[in-house]
């Protein structure tokens, strides 16, 4: 095994790792005779020059069997081309003459097929490439034909060993391609169990420390592995018997590998080191290991129950002494190895190739490094130096010189450095020759550059003694001088900061000793290329479109050349406008329809020219809902509470704000998913409280900006166990519909809430005012009636729940009152104020609590309009109705008509109705200004004069005392004329006929009505003159034609027959006193109301149409009526204590009479 790997190390040590250095030819050169001045030179091909090899194969080439074909490499360049031969362990070797080889011309490569014999192939070859200047060679390529390993077949004796005795079996493996590996293992390829007492060395044998009885077997085999070569071989089984005794005898440990008490290990630096002791004894010995003196490299460790230390990748520190300790309670043995870390060939000083003036000196050195010290050996065009000599050469040892050089001096040098761990081959082509300039870049190149930025013009030249170079600009002969112009060594000029007087013409001068050469390069400076308006970092919610911006500069010359381009996350943006296309680019912007996840990324836009470019680059960010969180797990399990623990999913560019927990259950709403709880978007887990006996299951879905995602996958069930309730009826509604009895109601507990089977809830209830005990009773609704209890006490009363488990938590105290009934009192003292023509002010004393029955609701006034103070009959209006909630002892009614007699009244009420209504009291109101004129017409238009007409108010809300007329210019100016008014004192005119108008002219006329305290609304009309007489006032009108009166007469005896058939239809429905005496008292069922009817002021249902005289019978049964409160009060509008307004006005439908009216309406008139 160590020889196996040192051959693969040596081999691989060999391989040449070497590369050209490519070096600008120097500016100046100054040539003095006898001065060693040499450079290290890529010599242009059109120069004559030695041959180079530039691909050879590795040192070792191995024909593995499943290769078609192995080639062997040589490849060279030079100037004249290179011929090649080829050396075969020493011998010349011409693979043209064998036609099983494969080769090409004009080169040293040959193909090895395989197709038959490879053995007679084997062997070390030597490629050499000559010309007439000199000879190159490859390193030596080893190609090696590996057999086939194999066990030789033998029959092998049984080992026979006493019980408590150590043994051992051979493997021997078979020679191979390494790496070899070794396995031991039953026919049945079962390993072979290795522990303290067995193991297998690093040699592949495999060790007992001592016999036991269940080694004996027939069947162990060693199998020897070669990975390379893809084979696999084993060794005939070998048998093992023990014999077994009494008593195992005890003995100190010895060692059976290694032998001796010490060991020499020389090992390569950056191999691994493995030192092994395989110990021997009963009990089983242990080992243990240190290195004398200091402590074990960090990188050690203990394989093979300790009987292996391993070092890798060793390096001179690690050199030294190790040992080994095997010990067991008789005893201890030892074993020293003595390790030495050596090193292959390293170049110190690789020899270069160089090119020399003729009459130079010229130095070649060759140095290198390893553990032993590497030998140098020299060769000249692939002969040994004494082969090929040299009158002006010198060797001293790692360094040649050759004095005075001649061109005849040109030649390949090889250098060899070599010791046991591997060798290193380099050529240096050696160069002697003067050349004048040769200037290899081609004449007349165009260059463009960028203003601002810098630009290269090229001038190559090659030349021996190196060439002075100098640059010159539109036919000057002076040189480019200043910071901006640097000529390097490789003749090329760079200008760092081009500007627009740099485009022109410009020389490249180049010369030497022996002669000069120079060409014209032309310069042109363009503007820069520059993005003026940048994309921008966009958010954008995926499924909708982005769309990013970019506008760019160039020079115009490019107008053909400039594109604009769209990169993201560096990468091209394939443009394809096919209706599966999702991005569009027109003008500058570039359209991402329908984004996606995937469109995340950096944009970049390009604006490119062929000599430049400019980039600017935008974030864009994909918002969404978040993924559904992952791995939910359900842990410490309680009655009650279970830990709920996930993994968040991806936000999408958008911080989590919350989870929501949702649960469902199997038994009442299977598949109905509901919220049980929010946390906050920084946990990650939540304990969760839960019901009893409830077969739960979980899931959480995440929620951030853009709104809530998919929820997770649900977790496994977990039912929790029955548990007494934990909680009570909340809501708790006390109630009493009827005087004597009392209703409690309230929310009853959900069905997840009821913890188990049997629910069911304990009333109890006692008197507050009274020391009684607590009633109880057991339901399972959730209501329940208390009957023959006082009017309107009040009650104590508490609800528990139960179930199969046991009691709810002590339930809590509510107060409630017993069924109330009607007020039995009427407001006393009953006075009204009058404040104005509209309003009045109305007090009362309060009624006394102990005759409220219940829980006061407030106060009502009744009122209805008797008649007109114009009429002496009166008639019952419609009854208007204003409810004040509360506590009250005076209000405001208001709307009331002027000029008007009014009766009132006020009663209490309570939730369960109206109480007795209070004494009327009758009023009058003031005297007020009239309503507008129902009617005002013109009638007749002449040239100077307009007729009027008009209809006295439907009410004069007072004595009418005439009109007040007015009149003026209109006609379609800016400018009015002055307004002209006529008092009218006489109260029963009803026309008007204005003189002296202008011809032709528009007018606008207007109309009130007075009383004594002032003039009502004000009603217009407009009209114009005629500018000749009409043909009514030549003819006569038409009012005095017999016809129109005729028919006037027909429609006035019609309307007087309609007045008379409603009279008698009215009279019908009995007396006034009737209603009144239903407004003074009214019935017990229609005083039931509603806390919805406070503050509400509302109309009759069935107010007759205006301009009707309805029935009496059908104002008994009529409804409220009344006008807004809009101009008094908007909602929860009062008045304060000075006697301003309180309540809202508000109707109500008599829906009932009560017996007593019933029988009044049906007595005789």
């Amino acid at each position: 095994m160590e020889s196996s790997r040192f051959l693969t190390s040596t081999m691989k040590s060999m391989t040449l790792h070497r590369r050209w250095r490519i070096f600008g030819i120097l500016a100046t050169v100054t040539f003095i005779c006898n001065v060693h001045t040499t450079t290290a030179v890529d010599i242009p091909l059109e120069v004559e020059q030695l041959p180079t090899i530039t691909a050879q194969s590795p040192s070792s080439l191995i024909a593995f069997p499943f290769d078609e074909s192995y080639p062997m490499t040589c490849e060279a360049k030079g100037n004249p081309m290179p011929e090649f031969r080829w050396m075969k362990n020493g011998q010349e070797f011409d693979p043209s003459s064998d036609p099983r080889l494969m080769k090409e011309d004009d080169s040293g490569t040959f193909v090895i097929p395989n197709n038959g014999n490879l053995t007679e192939y084997q062997g070390t070859y030597l490629c050499y490439a000559s010309n007439k200047l000199g000879t190159a060679t490859s390193r030596e390529i080893e190609f090696i034909v590996p057999h086939v390993p194999k066990f030789p077949k033998e029959t092998l004796d049984p080992v026979v060993v006493e019980e408590g005795q150590p043994f051992t079996l051979k493997c021997d493996p078979p020679k191979g391609i390494p790496p070899l590996q070794i396995y031991w293992m039953t026919i049945n390829l079962q390993h072979i169990e290795q522990d303290e007492r067995v193991s297998m060395s690093l040699d592949g044998d495999l060790y007992f420390s001592h016999a036991v009885e269940k080694d004996s077997r027939r069947d162990y085999c060693c199998f020897a592995a070669f990975p390379r070569i893809r084979t696999i071989v084993q060794k005939t089984a070998m048998s093992v018997v023990v014999n077994t005794t009494n008593a195992i005898l005890q003995r100190r440990p010895l060692l059976m590998t290694p032998s001796g008490v010490r060991t020499e290990k020389r090992l390569v630096r950056g191999d691994d080191m493995k030192l092994e002791c395989i110990p021997e004894g009963f009990p089983t010995p242990q080992v243990e290991w240190l290195k004398i003196g200091y402590e074990l490299p960090s990188r050690a460790k203990l394989e093979s129950h300790g009987k292996l230390l391993i070092v890798p990748n060793i390096e001179q520190e690690d050199s030294g002494k190790y040992r080994c300790k095997a010990k067991n309670r008789l005893g201890e043995v030892v074993h020293y190895f003595a390790v030495t870390v050596e090193e292959p060939p390293e170049w110190l000083s690789e020899p270069e190739s160089q090119l020399s003036m003729i009459g130079s000196d010229v130095l070649i050195k060759c140095s290198a490094s390893g553990t032993p010290q590497p030998a140098i050996t020299w060769r000249v065009n692939g002969l040994p130096l004494h082969e090929a000599p040299a009158a002006n050469r010198k060797v001293f040892d790692d360094t040649i010189i050759l004095h005075n050089a001649k061109a005849s001096d040109s030649a390949v040098y090889q250098c060899q450095a070599s010791n046991p761990h591997g060798t290193l081959l380099a050529n240096a082509n050696i160069m002697v020759m003067n050349l004048p300039p040769m200037i290899l870049t081609t004449q007349g190149e165009d260059y463009t550059a960028v203003e601002g930025r810098g630009v290269v013009m090229h001038c190559n030249v090659f030349s021996s003694p190196p060439s002075t170079i100098t640059w010159s600009k539109d036919d000057s002969s002076g040189s480019l001088v200043g910071p901006r112009f640097t000529v390097h060594d490789n003749g090329s000029l760079e200008i760092y900061t081009t500007e627009k007087e740099d485009t022109g013409q410009y020389t490249c001068y180049a010369k030497n000793t022996e002669g000069s050469s120079a060409i014209e390069a032309s310069l042109y400076v363009t503007d820069a290329t520059r993005i003026t308006a940048a994309p921008e970092d966009q958010q954008i919610l995926v499924g909708t479109t982005a769309q990013f911006s970019c506008l760019a500069e160039y020079d115009k010359s490019f107008s053909n050349d400039f594109e604009l381009l769209w990169e993201k996350d560096d990468m091209n943006i394939g443009l394809n406008y096919t209706e599966n296309s999702r991005f569009f680019v027109e003008d500058g912007i570039l359209q991402i329809v329908n984004v996606s996840h995937r469109d995340q990324g950096v944009y970049k836009c390009v604006g490119r020219t062929s000599v430049d470019q400019d980039t600017a680059s935008a974030l864009l960010m994909v918002l969404d809902v978040p993924d559904a969180p992952e791995h939910l797990v359900l842990s410490e399990h309680k009655t009650k509470s279970v830990k709920l623990k996930w993994t968040p999913g991806d936000n999408h560019n958008s911080s989590i704000t919350e989870f929501i927990i949702q649960y469902e259950e199997s038994q009442w709403e299977p598949g109905n998913w509901k919220e049980l709880l929010r946390v906050p978007g920084n946990h990650i887990s939540s304990v969760l409280k839960l019901h009893g006996h409830v077969d739960y299951r979980f899931r959480v879905a995440a929620v951030n900006g853009v709104g809530r995602g998919r929820p997770s996958e649900p977790t496994e069930r977990y039912k929790t166990p029955p548990t007494a309730p934990d909680k009570n009826p909340e809501n708790i509604k006390i109630e009493g519909h009827l005087p004597h009895e009392m209703d409690i109601n309230w929310e009853p507990l959900l069905p997840i809430e009821h913890n188990g089977p049997g629910l069911e809830y304990i009333v109890s209830y006692r008197r507050q005012d009274l020391e009684d005990d607590w009633k109880e009773h057991t339901v399972k609704r959730h209501s329940f009636v208390v009957k023959k209890t006082p009017t309107f006490v009040p009650y104590e009363i508490k609800i528990q729940t139960r179930n199969n488990q046991g009691w709810g938590p002590e339930p809590r105290v509510v107060t409630g009152y017993s069924g109330e009934d009607f007020p039995s009192a009427a407001p006393e003292d009953v006075a009204v104020v009058v404040m104005n023509s509209s309003a009045v002010k109305v007090s009362w004393t309060r009624v006394n609590k102990d005759k409220l029955h219940g829980h006061l609701g407030g106060y009502r006034i009744n009122w209805w309009r008797l008649r007109s103070l114009l009429d002496l009959k009166k008639s019952h209006g419609h009854k208007q109705t204003l409810t004040l909630p509360g506590d009250r002892n005076h209000a405001i009614v208001p709307k009331l008509q002027p000029f008007s007699e009014y009766s009132l009244i006020v009663m209490t009420f309570n939730n369960r109705g109206n109480g007795p209504g209070s004494h009327p009291v009758n009023f009058k109101t003031p005297e007020g200004v009239p309503e507008k004129n129902p009617v005002f017409k013109v009638t007749d238009t002449q040239k100077h004069t307009v007729s009027l007409a008009w209809a006295p108010p439907s009410e004069p809300n007072g004595i009418l005392t005439g009109y007040l007329l007015a009149y003026q210019l209109i006609n379609n100016t800016e400018e009015v004329g002055q307004l002209q008014s006529i008092d009218i004192s006489k109260p029963d005119t009803t026309k008007w006929t204005l003189r002296d108008l202008e011809p032709l002219s528009k007018y606008k006329f207007h109309l009130r009505s007075c009383t004594r305290v002032g003039c009502g609304p004000n009603i217009s009309e407009e009209s114009t003159t005629t500018l000749e007489a009409s043909l009514a006032s030549i003819h006569g009108g038409i009012s005095n034609q017999g016809w129109f009166i005729g028919l006037l007469c027909a429609i006035a005896l019609l309307t007087l027959i309609v007045l008379i058939a409603c009279f008698v239809n009215r009279n019908k429905g009995g007396k006034y006193s009737v209603k009144e005496k239903e407004d003074l008292h009214p019935d017990v069922e229609s005083q039931g109301m509603n806390d919805d009817t406070f503050c509400e002021y509302s109309d009759n249902d069935e107010k007759p149409l205006k301009g009707s005289h309805p029935s009496l019978s059908r104002e008994i049964k009529a409804g409220d009526s009344g006008d807004s409160l809009v101009d008094y009060a908007e909602e929860d509008t009062h008045f304060n204590e000075d006697g301003s307004f309180i309540g809202e006005y508000a109707g109500r439908k008599e829906k009932r009479m009560s017996s007593e009216m019933k029988a009044a309406a049906q007595s005789p008139a």
